[in-house]
C-alpha cells in the first residue's frame, strides 16, 4: 500500500500531525479490554456493522457447521476508521460484502457450504503484544481521546495513517476476526481431511505496521498476530505466510526476521513503497533463510505470477513443511489498481487462492486463512475476492466476464526469468 501521490499528501498535512512519540508515556492499559469482548458481525445487503457483547460463552461455530463448510469467512469493516478521499477507507470491505451477495456468494445462496463466522472476540492486548511493542499499543489507545477531540489524526509522523476515534476498538476486531478464523479452521481440521478455507475480510489492513508502530495504512501486523496465536495456543509450530500484495510487507518481515519457525514470502513490485523487500533480505540470526523476498518489475502480471508460484512458492512450502498456511491477500497488484503498476488480473488471483488451497490440503491438512491486505479499486477488488471464494469451493472462474485483456500489454519476462532465477538462487531452490 504506498504513498499517494503528492497533492494527497499535501492534504493530509493540512490535517492534525500526530506522532506515536507522543503516545508512549504514562498511560495503562483499560481493563475491559483484556478479555471477554465479543464482536456480532452483521450484514444487511450492502451495510456492515457489529454490535459488542461481554458474554463468555464460547464464539467457534458448531462442529456439524465446520464439517459442511467449504469456505468460512468473518467481516470487520471498521466503518468508524475512515478519512475522506483516502484510498484505505470505509467502502472497502462493504463493496466486496455487497459482490458476494450479488454473485450469490454467501449463506443465504449456498446454505452450509458457505459459512459467515458472525460471533468473535476482539483481540486481546495480549495477542497484540505477542507482535507488538505493548508501548505502542498502550499509547495507541491513549491517543483516541485526542482522535475524539479532533475528529481525525495522524499518527505515523507526516506518513499516511491515520486514526480516529475508533480505530484502536476497529483494529482490536479486526485482529480478533483474523484469530477466530485460526481457531475455527484449525477446529475444522481435526475432523475432516479437507477443512474449510478461511477469509478475514478486515481492515485496518496490517502487513505494514511494525513491531513499534503503525505504518503504510496498517495499524497492527494481522497475519503476524494470527501466526503467534497459532504457534502459542495451538502448537502449530511451523507457519508459512504468504504475501502477495503488490507492496512489501516489511512490518511481517520485522517481526519474524530471526524466526526459523516462521517462513516469510513475499512477492511485490520492485521500487514500490516502503522501499523494502530486497533479494538479499532473508532473515538474520537462527531465521536467516527463513525469509523471502521477490521484488518483481513493474508490469509483471499472470504469466508471471504463474512461474513465481511453480518454480519459487511450491518448491519453498515442500521444503518448510508447514503446519498451517496463512496468506497476506492484497489484492492492489491487479492492473486496474490505482496505487502500482503490475498486471495481475482477476484470473491471477483465482490462480493463486486455488493453488494456495491445494497447497495446504498438500502439506498441512489444509490449515489455510487469508487476510485482508490492499486493493483500492473497489470494482477489482471486490470481483477479484469474489473469484477466490470460486476457487476456495472448486467452482470455475467468472474472471473472464470481468478482466478486459484489451489494456494489459506485453510482460517483461526476461527480467521476471531473471529475478526468479536471482531468487531461486539465493534460496537453492
Amino acid at each position: 500500500m504506498m504513498f499517494l501521490v503528492r497533492n494527497q499528501v499535501q492534504q493530509w498535512k493540512n490535517h492534525c500531525r500526530f506522532s506515536v512519540n507522543t503516545m508512549l508515556s504514562g498511560h495503562r492499559f483499560y481493563k475491559h479490554l483484556l478479555s471477554g469482548r465479543k464482536c456480532v458481525s452483521k450484514n444487511t445487503k450492502t451495510s456492515v456493522s457489529c454490535s459488542y457483547s461481554t458474554e463468555q460463552n464460547d464464539t467457534l461455530p458448531s462442529i456439524k457447521q465446520l464439517s459442511d463448510a467449504r469456505v468460512i469467512y468473518a467481516v470487520a469493516a471498521a466503518l468508524g476508521h475512515n478519512k475522506e478521499s483516502h484510498p484505505e477507507s470505509s467502502a472497502r470491505v462493504p463493496a466486496i460484502v455487497k459482490a458476494l451477495e450479488k454473485m450469490e456468494l454467501t449463506p443465504k445462496f449456498r446454505g452450509s457450504d458457505i459459512l459467515e463466522l458472525q460471533n468473535f472476540n476482539l483481540a486481546s492486548v495480549d495477542d497484540i503484544a505477542s507482535v507488538h511493542a505493548k508501548a505502542y499499543v498502550s499509547g495507541l489507545e491513549k491517543a483516541m481521546d485526542q482522535a475524539s477531540e479532533k475528529g481525525l489524526i495522524l499518527i505515523e509522523g507526516s506518513g499516511p495513517t491515520y486514526a480516529t476515534s475508533t480505530t484502536f476498538h476497529e483494529s482490536l476486531v479486526a485482529a480478533g476476526a483474523g484469530l477466530a478464523l485460526v481457531d475455527s479452521v484449525v477446529a475444522a481440521s481435526k475432523n475432516q481431511l479437507d477443512p474449510p478455507t478461511a477469509f478475514a475480510l478486515i481492515r485496518p489492513p496490517g502487513h505494514h505496521a511494525i513491531p513499534k508502530g503503525p505504518m503504510g495504512f496498517c495499524v497492527f501486523g494481522n497475519v503476524a498476530i494470527a501466526a503467534r496465536h497459532a504457534q502459542r495456543v495451538h502448537g502449530l509450530k511451523r507457519v508459512f505466510i504468504i504475501d502477495f500484495d503488490v507492496h512489501h510487507g516489511n512490518g511481517t518481515n520485522d517481526a519474524f526476521l530471526d524466526d526459523p519457525d516462521i517462513f516469510f514470502l513475499s512477492t511485490h513490485q520492485d521500487g514500490s513503497y516502503p522501499g523494502t523487500g530486497k533479494f538479499d533480505e532473508i532473515g538474520i540470526g537462527a531465521g536467516e533463510g527463513a525469509t523471502l523476498n521477490l521484488p518483481l518489475p513493474g508490469g509483471s502480471g499472470d504469466t508471471a505470477m504463474r512461474t513465481v508460484f511453480d518454480e519459487v512458492i511450491v518448491p519453498c512450502a515442500q521444503r518448510f513443511k508447514p503446519d498451517i498456511i496463512l496468506v497476506s491477500a492484497g489484492y492492489d497488484g491487479h492492473v486496474l489498481d490505482p496505487l502500482a503498476s503490475l498486471q495481475f488480473t482477476t484470473g491471477t488471483y483465482y490462480m493463486l487462492a486455488s493453488n494456495i488451497k491445494q497447497l495446504a490440503k498438500d502439506l498441512c491438512g489444509g490449515r489455510c486463512v487469508f487476510f485482508l491486505e490492499g486493493g483500492y479499486n473497489l470494482d477489482s477488488l471486490s470481483y477479484s475476492v469474489a473469484d477466490s471464494f470460486r476457487a476456495f469451493l472448486g467452482e470455475p472462474s467468472l474472471a473472464a466476464e470481468f478482466d478486459d485483456p484489451a489494456i494489459l500489454y506485453e510482460e517483461p519476462s526476461t527480467r521476471v526469468k531473471q529475478a526468479i532465477q536471482r531468487v531461486k538462487h539465493i534460496h537453492s531452490l
